[in-house]
């Protein structure tokens, strides 16, 4: 695995996140010096990955990368893939591998993505998962990708595919956004999508989204809802669809009016769905359970713990 950030402080050099991006090395490497007891298990699957140069790389449409390639190097492939299970976010494609993810990522950015214009931007992928949008992000025609999530699971399988696109201006850092400094301000396009309804303050972390943009920057808000006007959010007493960690899940008018009163402008709603089984559900790529377990069985539109099934709103919003 390389983890020579050198690249990245050179893509940011004379902008805003300069000083910033020529620190990260040291953060990165203090962070790795505390690690994870399964980090080594898992960067040797990532070091165990055939050496293959991709002939065709596929971004745009999906996530698919390309080479002549053996059966015994698709079955190492494999093999070392394998070694990084779970995998969430997904599905990805290499070297004839289909890692078929718990999560039909390609479904959710194909609603996102026809209201965006990432062309030439610079962009903040706050809890990234493993990369996958990371990589939709370039295949839109974004400059440059960093990514934030602390789990290092999602580090190693993010570096899995790094591996093959060395040269690509993608970056997955194992932090917390709260890691990050205050007031960056630095970035044209900052996403959260997944996150909010894991945070006690979700006001705090708006505000905190708001200061990594530049002014003008654009904010993709993706999270659980529920309906209702805009004061109605609810507040699960103990677990909702078996998380522990989900605590407000408002309606789309209180998530606008939230979005407003952390300062954006411009707040509108692009999508809302509600999460199906063929979505998110176990693959032998991902063998806990999934969301099929977490419905009731005898109506799919409520958890098991009788409140209202995921349904999940994307909005975008402006810095002014």
């Amino acid at each position: 695995m390389n983890l020579d950030l050198t690249p990245l402080a050179w893509r940011l050099a004379g902008t805003p996140l300069a000083a910033w991006a020529n620190d990260v090395q040291r953060q990165l490497d203090a962070k790795l010096e505390i690690g994870h007891g399964d980090l080594p298990r898992w960067r040797r699957a990532v070091d165990a990955l055939p050496t293959l140069m991709p002939t065709q790389i596929e971004l745009r449409e999906g996530f698919r990368l390309d080479a002549p390639c053996d059966e015994a190097t698709c079955e190492a492939t494999r093999e070392a893939l394998m070694g990084l299970s779970p995998w969430r976010k997904g599905p990805f494609e290499v070297f004839g591998v289909q890692v078929d993810s718990e999560w039909r990522s390609d479904w959710k950015w194909q609603r996102v993505a026809p209201h965006l214009d990432l062309a030439g931007k610079r962009i903040l992928d706050v809890g990234c998962g493993n990369g996958y949008y990371m990589w939709r992000m370039l295949g839109a025609g974004a400059d440059s990708v960093v990514g934030v999530d602390p789990n290092w699971l999602f580090f190693c399988q993010f570096h899995a595919m790094k591996r093959y696109l060395p040269e690509l201006p993608a970056w997955h850092l194992p932090f917390a956004l709260e890691e990050l400094p205050p007031k960056l301000e630095g970035f044209d396009t900052v996403f959260s999508m997944g996150v909010l309804y894991h945070r006690r303050s979700p006001i705090d972390h708006l505000l905190d989204l708001k200061d990594c943009l530049l002014r003008g920057g654009e904010l993709v808000l993706e999270t659980l809802v529920v309906e209702g006007d805009e004061n109605t959010a609810l507040v699960p007493e103990d677990r909702y669809a078996q998380m522990r960690n989900v605590w407000f899940l408002p309606s789309v008018p209180a998530l606008e009016r939230w979005l407003r009163r952390a300062g954006f402008v411009d707040v509108h709603c692009v999508d809302v769905s509600l999460t199906r089984v063929e979505e998110q559900r176990s693959t032998e790529w991902m063998r806990y359970q999934s969301l099929p377990d977490f419905l009731d069985p005898q109506d799919h539109g409520k958890t098991v713990e009788g409140l209202p099934a995921p349904m999940r709103a994307v909005l975008l919003a402006r810095k002014p």
